[in-house]
């Protein structure tokens, strides 16, 4: 077996895939070999993909992308739930129809275009992969995304779960992300000062580009990951050192500091 990702002649479908991470997963999906569809709730920027209006939150419109991408193509082959995301907001401040949409986006919607991949996939001779893609906020505390934190550690429970109720035919993973660099940087983190410094905390020393995700999902989908179903790949660069650690420096090693 080549140890090369070669995803040739297969068909992926790639979630909230016009723009930041879910277009870097797309580039890489296509220069591994995939014929690759993009889906989000508005038109895609360019005409870099065979692009879908949909949302995802809406299982009519996903059992409608779904069988437009397998009456165009024939089959699908791999989906990656990439859509998702949430503005801060304060768990003591955000409205009841708030959270419902953040859960919604973020974990009612991944279940839903898995299902309709899935009854794809399970009659597919062979079968297909699901990439879901989840966040750090997963694993730890998520302060003014209470919501969206509890949706994606619901993600990661779902892919173990799935794993177990649609294999062997689907295999299905999670991929933890951590800061990314996309158009939204700026928005979220300030200017160039703001975002070296939060870079600064990471043991990697930068945030990912968006096509490091892609590579990741991209060896999930692939036949490399044959025997891995049910797992939840950590992508954030080495995580968030515990704050305690700050502190505690600063009395073990006091020069460092001055």
């Amino acid at each position: 077996m080549s140890l090369f990702v070669d995803l040739s002649g297969r068909v992926a479908l790639v979630t909230g895939g016009s723009r930041g991470i879910g277009r870097g997963i797309a580039t890489v999906l296509r220069e591994a070999g995939a014929t690759v569809v993009t889906c989000a709730r508005s038109e895609a920027a360019d005409e870099a993909f065979e692009h879908r209006i949909c949302d995802v939150r809406d299982p009519e419109q996903v059992a409608e992308l779904v069988d437009q991408v397998v009456a165009a193509h024939g089959r699908l082959d791999i989906l990656v739930n990439n859509a998702g995301g949430a503005p801060f907001a304060l768990a003591a401040d955000s409205s009841a129809r708030f959270d419902d949409k953040i859960l919604g986006l973020n974990l009612s919607a991944t279940l839903a275009v898995s299902k309709a991949a899935n009854a794809v996939m399970q009659a597919q001779a062979s079968g297909g992969a699901i990439v879901n893609i989840s966040s750090v906020s997963a694993l730890r505390p998520s302060p003014g995304t209470a919501s969206y934190g509890a949706a994606k550690a619901g993600v990661d429970s779902l892919t173990q779960t799935l794993a177990v109720e649609w294999g062997p035919k689907v295999r299905i993973n999670s991929i933890d992300v951590g800061l990314c660099r996309t158009e939204q940087t700026d928005d979220h983190y300030g200017d160039d000062a703001a975002v070296a410094a939060v870079e600064a905390t990471i043991p990697a020393g930068r945030m990912a580009e968006p096509s490091e995700i892609g590579q990741v999902a991209a060896f999930l989908a692939s036949d490399l990951a044959s025997y891995v179903s049910g797992a939840r790949i950590a992508c954030h660069g080495g995580g968030e050192p515990p704050v305690f650690l700050h502190v505690v420096n600063q009395f073990v090693n006091p020069g460092e500091n001055a």
